[in-house]
């Protein structure tokens, strides 16, 4: 997967996750953080590159072909700030349904299940 590939692919799951109400606490935070700044990174360019990104948040399977070739170019490839971000959010997207959160601003953050259950940790 290439850098713009994992970029893409954090945006869609932040988004998805977000249409289907499973975005909650840290997830949905790291969505915004993440989406903000690939938009401050696309902004610079033309507005038809922020309107695919406010596209694919709506409909991400429909937009994503498109989300990849804005952002193939756009420098988020070499950004270390987008780059962690959407490392951070894939992971924290895939352990929301009942596992520890680590991530900044939300170490240790327990979702789903029981906090005494150590089976969810």
């Amino acid at each position: 997967m290439t850098e713009v590939e994992l970029v893409a692919a954090a945006l869609a799951a932040g988004a998805s996750a977000g249409l289907t109400n499973t975005a909650r606490g840290a997830v949905h935070d790291l969505y915004t953080a993440l989406r903000e700044v690939v938009r401050r990174r696309l902004a610079g360019g033309s507005g038809y590159c922020v309107r695919v990104l406010d596209a694919h948040e709506a409909d991400p399977d429909v937009w994503q072909s498109r989300l990849v070739e804005v952002l193939t170019g756009s420098g988020v490839e070499e950004d270390e700030e987008i780059l962690a971000a959407a490392r951070i959010l894939l992971g924290a997207e895939r352990r929301v349904g009942g596992f520890t959160v680590d991530a900044p601003g939300v170490n240790g953050e327990h979702f789903g299940g029981s906090a005494q259950d150590d089976t969810f940790r």
